[in-house]
């Protein structure tokens, strides 16, 4: 069954309207010469309307009333080509220069009339190993090795609208040459030598070595994606290249430091030489340059190093000029949830415009589970950020947020609160303030359904607080920590905390595509606009996790400088827990379990320690608005069915 957005074409009259953005004459790039390449000839009702358009100072894509670009562009006869993008990095160490691959797609009739265009791009390592979005699409190419299908949805809704489309292999990857780093400098630096291009400042090839200049953009460029096509976005971002304009990065990494571990502790080891090989080219030079991204990653120590810090992308915050429109899912445990929140605080820090979307969903794009209203809102947000259009969507509450299943809220700030209320541990409860000590042995043999499932047993490798019910909702918002002193019997451990909400709800558990598709542009003979549509996933349950975290306590200070910590002598750990924004209701009890080594979400890393926890000094920070969190009176067994076992993702498998 397929679906069809109904698309309206509008002829603008000659009212001349401020847009913002600057046109001009430019000379049209050289057009493909493929067998499938449209024909030059028979000028169009567009190109008609473009030539009268930009004498009148607006551009036959925009609507002067809605202040909103139109779908007025023959999308099956744009103009498809592929360039190699020069650099002068030769990360393969063959003698030359590192090309990268560009393809593209813009409408053919700005090109006639010669308008000048903005660039929405989308940078992967992914368009050959394992394709784009749910459905795992690829770029495909003519017998003149032309773009041929653009994967994903952009230029079928935007080249109609007056954008170009480029897709850009970053460096080591599908045609381009060279070896990629793993979200290293040279990555980034392949997708700064595309957009240095797109405004004049770097030079490219066609296919068969022609010099080609991007006369067709006002060099004006937003960059989006999913995953690592947003983690790039991020990185690139972060360089303050001129002539990025805004940046929408869906569920991305932040810093590779945190994606790889917490706090010193990891989740996986040899992860960046993996990824490495999983989307680069399988060459002896590159195994060699994979080999050294193993070799500095410092899995062994757990370290934060300059390795890691070329990849962290949070240190050079101040230097985004663009604007962010940031989105992630908050059952996220592949990119975890504190990439966005520690993103966020510092775009605000620095004064970057912004806004946010936060689902329920894990790793998820807004595509697949609030389609309409996610391009709708894509549509505003680039054609003010790159048509220069004055529509409303600053104006718009700052964060939207999915409260419960396909129940969304808007917020005029997030989080909520920028401060946490702490929340003081007792034997057994939370919510008062105890005295004496707990200790926690490891166990390395718990697992997260033996952990929260029994919440008012006592486990030698489980310290659980329960609070009473809640007597009125709370809502969390932002990112929760727990504070402990400890005296531990060895120079570190790691240390697991786990906020758990108990009591019977229907929560999120998955999506899950149908058999129900909807087109969302128009179409080509290599691209029909269409993709199934996801139904979301619920389950009748008595808990559900709010917040997980994981630290080593010789990092607690310093992440590149560990300190050990002395047998029998206190010292106090914090442990970050993941962000979260849930409003918890009425009569719901929360669970904080604290044990040590987790073997099932962070690499097998048990030292055997205890710990001895003291009450008074230790607690939970919880970023709350409203209501208060209270200890029981006394203790009322809860009882717990897990119903379907909790499942860490698999990092390698890049595409979840």
């Amino acid at each position: 069954m397929t679906t069809v957005r109904a698309g309206v074409t509008i002829l603008v009259s000659s009212t001349v309207l401020c847009l913002g953005t600057a046109t001009g004459t430019a000379t049209a790039a050289r057009i493909p010469d493929g067998p499938d390449a449209p024909s030059a000839a028979a000028p169009t009702i567009a190109d008609d309307a473009a030539a009268a358009s930009t004498a009148a100072g607006v551009p036959p894509h925009v609507d002067p009333r809605t202040r909103s670009t139109q779908p007025v562009y023959d999308y099956a006869g744009a103009i498809r080509e592929s360039v190699y993008v020069d650099t002068t990095m030769d990360t393969d160490s063959d003698g030359a220069d590192d090309v990268i691959a560009v393809d593209i797609v813009r409408p053919r009739e700005t090109a006639a009339a010669g308008l000048r265009i903005p660039v929405i791009m989308d940078a992967s390592p992914y368009y050959s190993c394992c394709g784009r979005g749910n459905e795992s699409e690829k770029k495909t190419y003519d017998e003149s090795g032309v773009i041929q299908k653009m994967p994903l949805y952009y230029d079928n809704y935007f080249v109609p609208r007056g954008y170009a489309v480029v897709g850009v292999d970053i460096v080591g990857t599908n045609r381009s040459t060279g070896c990629g780093d793993v979200g290293g400098k040279d990555e980034i630096d392949s997708v700064v030598a595309v957009i240095d291009w797109l405004n004049g400042r770097n030079t490219a090839r066609t296919g068969d070595g022609r010099p080609v200049e991007a006369t067709w953009t006002n060099g004006s460029v937003g960059m989006i994606g999913k995953s690592y096509d947003g983690t790039l976005a991020n990185g690139v971002a972060a360089t303050g290249v001129r002539g990025l304009k805004t940046i929408v990065p869906i569920s991305a990494i932040s810093s590779w430091y945190d994606y790889s571990r917490s706090g010193g502790v990891p989740y996986s080891v040899d992860y960046m030489p993996w990824l490495g090989g999983y989307v680069g080219h399988d060459t002896p030079a590159c195994d060699a340059v994979r080999a050294d991204l193993g070799e500095q990653d410092d899995d062994a120590t757990g370290d934060y190093t300059a390795f890691w810090a070329e990849r962290d992308y949070l240190k050079d915050a101040r230097k985004v000029k663009a604007s962010v429109f940031l989105t992630h899912g908050l059952s996220d445990y592949n990119v975890q949830t504190n990439h966005f929140a520690q993103w966020w605080d510092a775009l605000g820090k620095n004064k970057v415009p912004r806004k946010i979307w936060l689902g329920l969903e894990d790793h998820v794009d807004p595509f697949e589970f609030r389609r309409d209203e996610w391009v709708d809102e894509l549509h505003k947000w680039f054609d003010f950020w790159l048509q220069g259009l004055q529509n409303d969507v600053m104006r718009e509450p700052i964060a939207t947020v999915e409260t419960a299943p396909d129940v969304w809220k808007n917020y005029n700030t997030w989080p909520a609160s920028p401060k946490t209320v702490p929340v003081p541990l007792a034997a057994g409860k939370l919510g008062a303030s105890g005295k004496g000590t707990v200790t926690v042995t490891d166990d390395p043999t718990l697992t997260e359904d033996t952990i929260v499932a029994t919440p008012s047993d006592v486990i030698a490798g489980r310290q659980m607080f329960l609070s009473a019910p809640l007597p009125a909702a709370i809502r969390v918002s932002g990112t929760p920590t727990v504070t402990l002193r400890i005296r531990a019997d060895s120079p570190t451990t790691p240390i697991t905390a786990r906020l758990v909400e108990y009591g019977q709800a229907e929560r999120y558990s998955g999506v899950r595509r149908t058999g129900v598709e909807t087109c969302v542009g128009p179409q080509s003979a290599y691209d029909d606009a269409c993709y199934f549509t996801v139904q979301k996933l619920t389950e009748d349950s008595d808990h559900g996790i709010v917040s997980r975290g994981w630290i080593d306590a010789a990092h607690s200070a310093s992440l590149s400088k560990p300190k050990p910590l002395t047998p029998g002598k206190w010292s106090t750990v914090t442990v970050p827990l993941r962000a979260q924004d849930q409003v918890i209701p009425k009569g719901r009890v929360l669970g904080l379990a604290v044990t040590l080594s987790d073997t099932e979400w962070t690499t097998p890393n048990d030292t055997g320690a205890s710990i001895d926890i003291d009450l008074a000094n230790s607690k939970l920070n919880l970023p709350m608005t409203v209501g208060k969190v209270s200890a029981p009176t006394k203790a009322e067994p809860i009882q717990v069915r897990i119903t379907t076992p909790s499942e860490r993702p698999d990092l390698h498998d890049p595409l979840r």
